[in-house]
């Protein structure tokens, strides 16, 4: 497996809606990153992988997405199954 560059991207389960068919619960712990999905659900991974990239790398996310996004390293997504939505916070950290 590739070595890990960058920074730590750590994803935490913070809520979910219903219950989430790949099983997620909250207070789940993932390390994400260009190379691996943690065992994060597949399409969720699809959806927020340049988000992981972005901070994996060091990125800066626009201003105008506010002072939470833009400023930090912690991001938060709900995924797209609207009947069990499951919302990951994403943060950065130090290798």
């Amino acid at each position: 497996m590739a070595e890990q560059v960058g920074y730590k991207v750590i994803g935490t389960i913070k809520k979910v809606r219903g219950e989430c068919t790949f099983g997620h619960k909250v207070g789940d712990r993932l390390e994400l990153g260009g190379y691996s999905s943690g065992g994060l659900c597949g399409f969720f991974y699809h959806d927020i992988y340049p988000y992981i990239i972005m901070l994996q790398f060091g990125g800066k996310f626009p201003k105008e997405w506010g002072p939470e996004g833009w400023e930090g390293d912690v991001l938060t997504f709900d995924c797209m199954d609207i009947a069990n939505a499951v919302r990951i916070e994403l943060r950065r950290e130090k290798a």
